[in-house]
């Protein structure tokens, strides 16, 4: 029987359901066509000495900082792939395979900006940490991310240090490298090794997993490649993720985007393999549309869900982990069209069987800001597809014979044997959702959704615990983040 216990559930949530597959064989065809000419044809931006020069040797064609690819070549290294791998969390039970039928959640990454009811300011230090604690108290996410928000109070040389440091202390689950710059990256390398107890240990089984996006179209530029250089020689897990705003950052067709798409990733990850063969890689994605009347990203479109659930079957061809999908919405607030544009993406995510899914729980406004209400209403979603997408187990017990035995005909089922074993576990209860009628739900103040995730948000802070982590460990940490923070000058 599965658990009703959304810990539990969580711990143990793997998506078995058939894949949803929207691309026919012709059409996955027309589409490696598309990818191989503008690779071997148009050709791919390297910002990189290091990447020109080892691609070079590999015998592609470079040319002032361009490449064109031979096509097989590419197919080759990518196989060099894992179809899969594990990350580990500093509490083993927290530790999560990235691949197969396995999806992991983390927080929102990137906003300049936190809303907290009616107010939106610019993020700090102590958003971070609290977006953090949130991470590591909702079961259903696997991580708080990496750059949860972006606090300005933070010297801007050394905030990766004081956001490595939250992540690693007050969660003990899984969590995203800084990708800012190639010594960015060689720290949170040196902190997790410290974390972890040595290289050799997070070599073995990756400990990080780190965002580099393409400068689309068809260009990778130098500091997210000197961060790729850095976690790939140490086997950290990279999600190397095309950036794509179809009117924008690609053609208007999703047909053309899918292949621009296939041909950044690929080629991106064809140089991680050059760096070290056999590292980890996930094939991101991160696709939606512009409006075409004011220019502004649109998230939550049909044709970011088209294109999520052709990038799932895309990157199932190549044998590779895939990342995209999230809690996505244009929205100012958290209201009606943040919480159904959130699920015309995160909906498809499960259908598409994604591995990795960046901005589960908090994004708002197109990205721009993390918001506690929403971040809480993001969790709420998640909880409910996990428990929809986790395969019902049909048994003896669940069909329960005996209870029409006892029942009979005309009879009611309130009081049955079967029932009342059951009635606490038996249905999926919402934490957030209110079902009461409308004069109680008026006795208690009239809440809508947005204001009673408000309140659950606090309570969960002032519940908050951090996990326990060794007195040296964390010593250790807080001399290099100290040292680090005088060496570049804060």
């Amino acid at each position: 029987m599965v658990s009703a216990n959304p810990r539990e559930r969580a711990r143990m949530f793997r998506n078995t359901m058939p894949r949803y597959e929207i691309l026919s064989e012709q059409a996955m065809n027309t589409l490696d066509g598309g990818w191989r000419r503008l690779v071997s044809e148009i050709g791919v931006e390297f910002g990189s000495g290091r990447a020109l020069e080892l691609f070079r040797q590999a015998g592609q064609k470079v040319e002032d900082g361009l490449v064109r690819f031979d096509p097989e070549f590419v197919l080759e290294q990518v196989a060099k792939a894992p179809s899969g791998f594990d990350l580990q969390a500093r509490n083993p039970a927290n530790t999560v395979h990235i691949g197969g039928d396995g999806m992991a959640f983390g927080a929102v990454y990137g906003p300049p900006f936190v809303r907290e009811g009616n107010v939106r300011r610019d993020a700090k230090m102590a958003d971070f940490e609290n977006f953090a604690r949130l991470s590591q108290v909702f079961s259903v996410l696997d991580s708080a991310g990496g750059v949860v928000c972006e606090p300005e109070d933070a010297p801007l040389d050394s905030r990766h240090l004081d956001m490595t440091f939250a992540l690693q202390t007050l969660t003990d689950k899984i969590y995203m490298g800084n990708v800012v710059s190639g010594e960015n990256a060689r720290d949170t390398i040196a902190m997790t090794e410290i974390l972890f107890g040595g290289r050799d240990t997070i070599e073995e089984t990756p400990a990080t997993i780190s965002l580099i996006n393409c400068n689309s179209p068809l260009r990778w530029d130098e500091r997210m490649l000197d961060a790729l250089f850095e976690y790939c020689a140490a086997n950290q897990a990279v999600v190397v993720t095309p950036f794509l705003l179809m009117g924008a950052m690609s053609p208007v067709s999703i047909p053309a985007a899918l292949a621009q798409q296939i041909a950044e990733a690929l080629t991106g990850i064809a140089l991680a393999q050059l760096i070290r063969p056999g590292c980890p890689v996930v094939f991101g994605s991160f696709l939606s549309n512009i409006d075409m009347q004011s220019g502004s990203p649109c998230f939550g479109t049909p044709e970011s869900a088209i294109g999520l659930l052709a990038t799932g079957q895309i990157a199932r061809r190549f044998n590779l982990p895939v990342r995209s999908g999230g809690g996505l919405t244009s929205s100012q607030t958290p209201d009606a069209q943040a919480g159904y544009e959130a699920l015309m993406t995160m909906l498809p995510t499960f259908l598409a069987g994604i591995n990795w899914v960046m901005h589960s729980a908090g994004w708002l406004e197109g990205g721009l800001v993390a918001s506690y209400e929403k971040f809480v209403l993001d969790v709420q979603v998640l909880e409910m597809l996990q428990h929809e997408f986790t395969p019902l187990e049909i048994d003896e017990a669940s069909l329960a014979f005996g209870a029409h035995d006892e029942v009979r005909h005309g009879g009611h089922f309130l009081g049955a044997a079967h029932t009342m074993e059951r009635f606490r576990t038996c249905f999926y209860r919402p934490f957030l959702s209110s079902s009461e009628n409308y004069e109680r739900w008026v006795r208690g103040g009239g809440k809508d959704a947005a204001a009673r995730a408000a309140e659950i948000a606090r309570a969960k802070l002032a519940e908050y615990e951090p996990p326990p982590l060794d007195d040296a460990v964390r010593e250790e940490l807080t001399e290099y983040v100290t040292r680090r923070r005088r060496e570049l000058g804060d």
